[in-house]
């Protein structure tokens, strides 16, 4: 399994796999050419379909030194992946260089034949359950794990990573008026968050409270704002949301906020390891459910529940989104994604709690789990896979 430092990754908005992962793609490139006085991209699959959308365009020439030209080929069907581009860089008239990149996922890019784990292997795991026999094995939390595999860096990185979540969350409560695009959007965050009644119940409070950061966030996101992927830009909104709330109810320390974070962590890099974190490659369950997931198993570490109890609420969080498609109304990353992003935290809140009282009754593993999601998302119609043919973006006509 891959480096944490692989899944958590602070960057600009509002699509990991189609604004961070082609801005990576870009850079590398064009490092290759520096001699290229322009460059010419092409987009396909789901990155020509929602390209627009997700600002993929405005990501790959703002990443690129010299003047570029971006072609959108949405009718190329014969894919190594769902979201793959091309680009060239010329001297003059003459192409001097070509490479085909895919972005599968959390921001992550490969080179057209490279083996999926081309990333620099760092867990010796092949699923979650291998992780909870070290655990037992060693007597110890699963952030250990992360202490005991990672560089001597990671506590700072994650520290930094929460720092970043925690500013997110904060820039995204004091903004206002309309989301870029054509939607129409309002934010709704500041509204939400400056509108709880005194005298409402404390559970509603909370709902609404952990609903207004999850907004924050995704907000944030759909404006091209600096987000975490948590796994992935669509999704950031999901764990950044439930550790702000408990944080500040709780007021829990530094070291367990990373041990929190640590945890979430182990779980979406199993996730990637053995199935997929791209809403192009497994529709929504991959990215908002794998989020749901990270996020309720961070919950159990904030209160020291058991491994047994962590891997149930993960298991919860992602077995009851199965099936959840991607659909992007327009493709952007705001209709049903913000709304999406904020049901999911108050899910990974549920997850957790479940787990705490039901764990001895548990008959399916989490990584039987992440197996049936991946499955379950091959078998997903193309038109439910972030290419908004289908679902919401297609019957969504506009309303006053």
């Amino acid at each position: 399994m891959e480096s944490l430092r692989e899944l958590y990754k602070i960057g600009r908005g509002p699509s990991s796999s189609h604004t961070m992962g082609p801005a990576r793609a870009a850079h590398e490139f064009a490092a290759s050419y520096p001699q290229a006085t322009s460059f010419r991209v092409t987009l396909y699959g789901s990155l020509a379909l929602t390209g627009k959308g997700h600002l993929t365009d405005v990501a790959v020439t703002e990443a690129l030194p010299r003047p570029v030209e971006v072609l959108f080929d949405p009718e190329k069907k014969e894919l190594p992946h769902p979201n793959t581009l091309d680009f060239e860089a010329k001297e003059g008239d003459l192409v001097i260089g070509r490479q085909r990149y895919l972005s599968i996922g959390g921001g992550t890019i490969l080179k057209e034949g490279e083996k999926r784990q081309a990333a620099e292997t760092i867990y010796p795991f092949r699923n979650f359950d291998e992780i909870l026999t070290y655990c037992r094995e060693h007597n110890c939390a699963p952030e250990q794990v992360v202490y005991d595999f990672e560089d001597g860096g990671i506590y700072d990185f994650l520290r930094e990573v929460y720092a970043s979540m925690t500013a997110t969350v904060k820039r995204g409560l004091a903004a206002s008026g309309k989301l870029p695009g054509s939607l129409g959007v309002e934010r709704k965050a500041k509204t939400l968050f400056e509108t709880i009644p005194e005298e409402e119940e404390p559970a509603a409070r909370e709902k609404r409270l952990v609903c207004a950061f999850a907004f924050a966030t995704s907000e944030e996101n759909a404006s091209g704002g600096t987000i975490v992927t948590a796994p992935t830009c669509g999704a950031s909104g999901v764990l950044p949301a439930v550790l702000h709330y408990l944080g500040g109810k709780y007021g829990f320390s530094e070291r367990r906020i990373v041990a929190a974070l640590a945890t979430a962590g182990l779980v979406g890099v199993t996730v990637k390891q053995n199935a997929s974190v791209s809403g192009a490659e497994a529709g929504c369950q991959a990215e908002v459910g794998t989020a749901t997931s990270m996020a309720a198993a961070a919950v159990c570490r904030l209160f020291n529940a058991s491994l047994v109890e962590t891997e149930y609420a993960a298991e919860i969080a992602l077995e009851h989104q199965l099936g959840l498609t991607c659909d992007p109304v327009g493709g952007y990353v705001q209709i049903p994604c913000i709304e999406r992003n904020a049901v999911a935290a108050l899910r990974a809140l549920a997850s957790a709690d479940l787990a705490r009282v039901l764990s001895g009754t548990r008959k399916i593993s989490f990584d039987t789990v992440v197996r049936t999601m991946y499955e379950t998302g091959k078998d997903l119609s193309a038109r439910y896979r972030e290419t908004s043919e289908g679902g919401l973006a297609l019957s969504y006509k506009g309303c006053t």
